[in-house]
This record gives C-alpha cells, sequence and structure tokens, in this order.
C-alpha cells in the first residue's frame, strides 16, 4: 500500500506546471459528519481502512481504541465527536488518517470519507466562525460552490491538553 506522501509525489509528478519541491500548500479534504476539513498533507502519515481496534475501557466517548499498524500501536480517536458532532456510524468510505509527529506519539484519526488532494489556492479565505473553535482549527475557507471548509491542524490536535487526557473522570 502506498502512504500518502508517495501518492502525492506520484500525483504531482504527472501533472504539468506542478512544482514538485513544493507541496506545503496541498491539503487533503475530508468529511467529518456534516462538515468538511483541510488537513496538510504533511501532517498525515498514511491513510487506512479502519482496522480491528481494541477497545479500551473507561477512556473518552472520542477514544475509540487502539490499531496495531505495522507494528506500532495507535490511539484512535473519533475526529468528528472530539470535535464537539454526535457520533456518526463508519461505512465502508471511513478512513483512518495516521498522524505521527514525534517522540513516538502515534495517532490515528476516523474521519467520515476523503474527499481528495487539494491546493489551497483553490480556495478563498474566510472569516472564522464567531463559535468558539478548537484552537487545531486555524483557518476557514469558501470553495467555488461556496461550501464551507475548515483548516485543521493534526500536530496542533495532538498537542492539546485536551487530547492527551484519554483517562475519563
Amino acid at each position: 500500500m502506498m502512504d500518502t506522501k508517495e501518492s502525492l509525489q506520484l500525483l504531482t509528478a504527472q501533472m504539468p506546471g506542478i512544482d514538485n519541491s513544493e507541496t506545503s500548500s496541498a491539503v487533503l479534504g475530508v468529511a467529518v459528519g456534516e462538515d468538511r476539513y483541510l488537513i496538510p498533507m504533511t501532517e498525515v502519515s498514511e491513510v487506512i481502512a479502519i482496522p480491528k481496534l481494541a477497545h479500551v475501557p473507561l477512556t473518552q466517548p472520542w477514544f475509540l481504541g487502539l490499531a496495531n499498524v505495522r507494528g506500532n500501536l495507535y490511539g484512535i480517536t473519533d475526529l468528528g465527536v472530539y470535535l464537539g458532532g454526535d457520533p456518526v456510524p463508519f461505512n465502508l468510505k471511513s478512513r483512518i488518517l495516521l498522524v505521527m509527529p514525534g517522540n513516538k506519539l502515534y495517532g490515528g484519526f476516523i474521519v467520515n470519507s476523503m474527499l481528495g488532494i487539494r491546493d489551497l489556492s483553490e480556495f478563498v479565505p474566510a472569516k472564522l466562525a464567531k463559535k468558539k473553535l478548537p484552537k487545531c482549527v486555524t483557518a476557514q475557507y469558501k470553495d467555488a460552490e461556496g461550501r464551507q471548509w475548515r483548516e485543521l491542524s493534526l500536530f496542533k490536535l495532538i498537542g492539546d491538553e485536551k487530547f492527551l487526557q484519554v483517562a475519563r473522570e
């Protein structure tokens, strides 16, 4: 299975006019519940189908358990529930975004569906919503059809104190 960085390199190598050395504006579009998010490609190490999860008792409702991915244990988070939404059943389109920001901290985030690799230049910046958004939501955009997208930093999310408190109080 090819990881997302290899996929991106392969896609950009085949596209004329794309500078292969500059992929920092490449983002991964995902659906989480009814919301659309853009996640920097540099923060996603791999995208996988949902494997069998080992349940961990007495944890937060958004923490779904552990997955063994090639010998590494990843804590798996329901991204929609973590961001304040209601649980949504997963389906064949659901995927886990694997993140490894360093220090042997492995995280996996379930999204409802993949919406493709995009470039931030396709979007128009919009004002952030007045309601309180998580710190990991760094910007807001609109696409050509007027749909709202939020830029989400999984690295910031993993470093958040709330995220590190998996145990139920």
